[in-house]
Parts: structure tokens; C-alpha cells; sequence
């Protein structure tokens, strides 16, 4: 491919509307376009990627014994209703009316229709296994499109479904897979860290995330280096600082004017957080509920929606809190009426804690738990975080930033029950088929490849998934025995079903270079004036800062080699 034939310009300045640095250098590199908030066109370098990637996952899909079919984007809602997803995904489920006001949705993921031909397709346990697979587009209608390709409202995702006779034979499957997403980020030229993981409105019982580490990543990753233990924030567990015991002293009313944060109260009483009970509002499905925590801990607001097994979950506003007679910034769960009380474990890490008293401007000290309160649920509902102890060792844990390149749940008989897909087994009895399903966006696989794989000169792609694999890049295009000799070596390279673009363009070699560099591609092949004096070739790799000189006549061979080895 020449440059100038390709569709698609650098860019020199860095959008506004770029929030990462992904995004910056796609639309940088002229690789995509913004259409709508989360709505994206793949020009033709970044659909290149795009390709590459799909292959990859195809060839290790197809590896693992998966069979590829392809599924409807436009499905009846009636199925979502069915299994009550429809309420789980909430706003985020684009739905729709046809002209006979049938209720359409646009399927954000595709665990409904699997399950359903699963159950015209399969009779019998002879049947069974069954690993099946598409690659198809997504919709979701996300809250905050952010972050490029990262988080969008349109998507690209490959996911499978396994089928299985029973509990051990799903393992299997779930570890098969497993191994077939190691091989894919290998491939691809990532590392990628697996995690424990929440399993959302998938639902499930057990479920990972891969997480490709980078700083800039949306996603936090808790982990623990001496025993391995990783997992999601969303998920992620944690042992949690224990204050001294101490007799429980007596109640006592003190003045806080004007104190209503945990901060303010703590450093009005010079009490440490850890001796404080934070209350925080929330709305779940329409009610009101109160929500008490330790004041030197954050709610993890999806373990919270968990364990009230709500489908919609807000913080409550300040005028809804005050409705229900409560008064902000000195609310306590002691002698509180009329709202639901969500307790976190860590209100029995302490002793002696300082609580609002339920009247402005006072607190009440020496708060236990449970002499002067009571709730209506306990659950771990709090955020994990670095240095805390881990659950499974003890040792101190610590945090990364990441983006989520794929996850796995194993769904069990939730959906099979739900829609009716049984086998009969050798005796004849009837079971449900157990399920597990397996996703990875590739749109996030191309964000977190650029996260991962860059420089401040731009994109350094790994070799298998770049557009090109060479950058063929002549200077002072004007000279005749420079134009000669770079359309001689483009000829033997494409002769050669090497991948090249022949930057044929007569621009200066600081263009050339700078647009070489923001394209990412792994080899640079430089031809100028001063290599023709010594009758050779420039070849670089983007990823290092060192040059070689290579005779013209051997540049093809090498770069062969070149390639192969990387």
C-alpha cells in the first residue's frame, strides 16, 4: 500500500475530545473516526488490526474444538423478560419497537439466543459437550462513553458458549478456555494478568477477568505478591485493620458545629477515621436504604448491589435524604426508624466509634456495636485496598491499574432452567445443561494494546497484530536512483507477500519519520541518498533506538528473517 493512496490522515494536533492516550493516538494516526459519543469508524490501518486480532482469536477458538456460528443483533425482548435480564441491564439495554410494535432489543451480549438453539439442537447427553462461538457486534448504552475504543456504545466481541453434563465437565470446558485466552493475548503481543471478577448481569457463580496492566487503565486490579491472590476491585476482598479492644464506655452527646464530613468530625475531635462510622444514602430499585461502614472505608457499591440483589442502585440525593426525615451529615444508625440498614463487616472492628447523633451540628462518641444498634442486613460491602492484609495469606496487598481484555463466567443451569435446555442423560432422566460463557472485546484489545505498547513518539504495535509489518520509507523522493531503487525494493518486497507501506509522499524526512513513529509499524526501512553511496538499506525497529545498515541486495532475505524471528 503507498501512503498516498491511503485513506486516512495524520493528524498533528490532539483532539479535544481524546481522554487517553489510545484515543489520542488513533485518531492521531488517522486509524479512527468519531461518529457519535461511543460510535466509531475503523478507517483502513486500524481495520487492519482489527482483522488480525479477529484471526488470531478465530484460529484459538477454533483450536479448542469451538465451532463458529453467528447470531441475530436484533433480539426478541420477550427473552430478556424471560429471564428478568432486562431489569439487570436496566438503561443500559437498547430497546426498540418494529412497525408491528413488536418490542426489539439490540443484544448487548447473546446468552438468550445461544440458549434457545441449545435447546432445539441438543437432546441428549451423547450431544454434549458443545463449545460454540461468533464474533458479532454489541450495543450497550453506556452512561459515559469514555476513553476512545475503550468504552463504547458500539462493540466488536467474540463470545463463546460451553455446554456440559455436569459440574466437572464444565471445569474442563472453563479451563480449556482459560488456556485458549492465555494463548490470545500471547499472540497478540500482551500481558495480561487474570483476576477474580464480579459477574455482573452475566450472572454465574464463577467468574475471571483478564486485565492488560497499564497505569492509565479505568479498571483497578487489588493483588498480593506472596501468594498470587488477584482480583478486580469490584470483587476483591480484604483483612482489614482491628483497633484495640477496649471496655465499652458510656454514650456521650458532643458538639460538632458545622462538621458533617468524616474528615471534618475526625480532625474536629482528633479521633483517627478508623474511629468513626461513616453513613451514606443510597436508592436501590425506588427504597431508601442506610448504608454504615467504618469511616476509613469506602462502600464498594457493587458488592453492595449483590447483597441487596437490587438491579438499580444510586446515591441518594440530598432532598430525598432529608424526605425521610434523616439529617445529613449527622446520621446514625442508633434508634434510626423507617429505613432499610445495611451494615459492612467492619462496624466489629472497633470499639468506642464516634456516630451522628440523628440532629444537626451533634455527634455521639463511645458508638458499639452491638450495645446500641441494630441492622437489618451484614455483608462485606466495602472497597478493598492496597495494604490492607490479604484474605488468603495475610500479607500486605497492593493495587494496578488495568483494562478488562475478556472475561469468563461459568453461568451453571441459570439460563438452561430459565429457557428450557435439558438433555437426557443415559438412564432417561431429564437434567438442565450446564453453561459457561467466555467473552473479549477486541475494540479493547486494540486501547489496550496502544496502553500497553508506546512511546511519546506514538504507537509501537507488536508485530502480529500491526498493519503493516514494514515501513518503507525513501527520503529526497526527487532524487532519481532514490525513486529507482525504493519502487524496485517495494516490487521485491510485495513479490515476496511481505506486508509494506511505501511512504511514496514528497515530504521531508522529518514528516516521514514522525508519521513512521505514530503509526506504530515494526520495521522502518529507510533509502536516501547517503545509504545508495554505500549501496545499502536503514532498517530500525520501532521499538528500538539503534539502526542497522544492510546491503540492498540482501535487505529483502533479511527482512524475512527479521520478521519470522520477532
Amino acid at each position: 500500500m503507498r501512503v498516498s493512496k491511503l485513506f486516512g490522515k495524520t493528524q498533528r494536533e490532539i483532539p479535544a475530545e481524546a481522554d487517553n492516550l489510545s484515543h489520542q493516538l488513533l485518531i492521531k494516526a488517522g486509524m479512527i473516526y468519531q461518529v457519535a459519543a461511543g460510535i466509531y469508524s475503523y478507517l483502513p490501518l486500524a481495520w487492519r488490526v482489527f482483522k488480525k486480532i479477529e484471526n488470531i482469536i478465530r484460529e484459538e477458538m477454533d483450536a479448542s474444538g469451538g465451532q463458529e456460528l453467528n447470531m441475530p443483533v436484533l433480539q426478541p425482548l420477550e427473552l430478556w423478560q424471560e429471564t428478568g435480564r432486562d431489569l439487570a441491564f436496566g438503561k443500559g439495554l437498547f430497546t426498540l419497537s418494529d412497525r408491528r410494535e413488536r418490542k426489539l432489543a439490540l443484544g448487548p451480549t447473546h446468552e438468550e439466543i445461544i440458549t434457545i438453539l441449545a435447546s432445539r439442537n441438543i437432546k441428549s447427553y451423547r450431544d454434549l459437550p458443545q463449545l460454540l462461538y461468533q464474533i458479532q457486534t454489541k450495543f450497550r448504552d453506556e452512561p459515559r462513553p469514555r476513553g476512545g475504543l475503550i468504552r463504547v456504545r458500539e462493540f466488536s466481541m467474540k463470545d463463546l458458549y460451553s455446554f456440559d453434563v455436569d459440574e466437572e465437565r464444565l471445569d474442563q470446558s472453563y479451563k480449556k478456555m482459560l488456556q485458549a485466552y492465555r494463548n490470545i493475548y500471547h499472540r497478540c503481543g500482551l500481558i495480561a494478568r487474570m483476576v477474580e471478577a464480579d459477574s455482573g448481569a452475566i450472572g454465574g457463580k464463577d467468574s475471571h477477568e483478564f486485565i492488560v496492566i497499564t497505569e492509565t487503565g479505568e479498571d483497578e486490579v487489588i493483588y498480593c505478591e506472596s501468594c498470587g491472590y488477584s482480583a478486580n476491585v469490584e470483587k476483591a476482598q480484604s483483612i482489614k485493620s482491628k483497633s484495640e479492644d477496649e471496655n465499652p464506655l458510656p454514650l456521650e452527646e458532643v458538639s460538632t458545629p458545622g462538621m458533617a464530613t468524616i474528615e471534618e468530625v475526625s480532625e474536629f475531635l482528633k479521633v483517627p477515621k478508623n474511629k468513626t462510622l461513616k453513613a451514606v444514602f443510597y436508592v436501590t430499585d425506588g427504597e431508601l436504604v442506610f448504608v454504615v461502614i467504618r469511616g476509613d472505608i469506602e462502600v464498594n457499591e457493587v458488592k453492595l448491589k449483590n447483597a441487596l440483589r437490587c438491579y438499580e442502585l444510586r446515591l441518594a440525593t440530598e432532598a430525598e435524604v432529608k424526605e425521610a426525615g434523616i439529617v445529613a451529615g449527622s446520621a446514625s444508625p442508633i434508634g434510626i426508624k423507617g429505613v432499610k440498614v445495611i451494615a459492612d463487616e467492619s462496624i466489629t472492628l472497633g470499639a468506642n466509634l464516634v456516630a451522628g447523633a440523628n440532629k444537626p451540628d451533634t455527634h455521639i462518641k463511645n458508638v458499639n456495636y452491638p450495645r446500641d444498634f441494630k441492622f437489618d442486613l451484614m455483608a462485606d460491602i466495602a472497597k478493598a485496598k492496597a495494604g490492607e492484609g490479604c484474605p488468603k495469606c495475610g500479607s500486605k496487598l497492593a493495587s494496578v491499574g488495568g483494562i478488562e481484555v475478556g472475561h469468563t463466567f461459568k453461568l451453571g443451569t441459570i439460563f438452561s432452567e430459565k429457557l428450557g435446555a435439558f438433555f437426557i442423560d443415559s438412564s432417561g432422566a431429564s437434567h438442565p445443561i450446564l453453561m459457561g460463557c467466555y467473552g473479549i472485546g477486541l475494540d479493547r484489545l486494540i486501547a489496550a494494546s496502544i496502553e500497553q505498547n508506546h512511546d511519546d513518539k506514538g504507537i509501537i504495535w507488536p508485530l502480529p497484530i500491526a498493519p503493516y509489518h514494514i515501513y518503507l520509507c525513501p527520503l529526497y523522493l526527487e532524487n532519481p536512483e532514490v525513486k529507482a531503487a525504493a519502487e524496485n525494493l517495494y516490487a521485491d518486497l510485495e513479490a515476496e507477500r511481505l506486508e509494506v507501506l511505501f511512504d511514496d509522499r514528497e515530504e521531508s524526512p522529518g514528516v516521514k519519520f514522525n508519521d513512521g513513529d505514530l503509526l506504530g509499524i515494526p520495521f522502518r526501512v529507510t533509502i536516501s541518498p547517503r545509504t545508495l553511496k554505500a549501496n545499502s538499506v536503514e532498517i530500525k525497529r520501532r521499538s528500538e533506538k539503534e539502526s542497522q545498515l544492510l546491503l540492498l541486495d540482501e535487505a529483502v532475505t533479511k527482512l524475512k528473517e527479521l520478521i519470522k524471528e520477532s
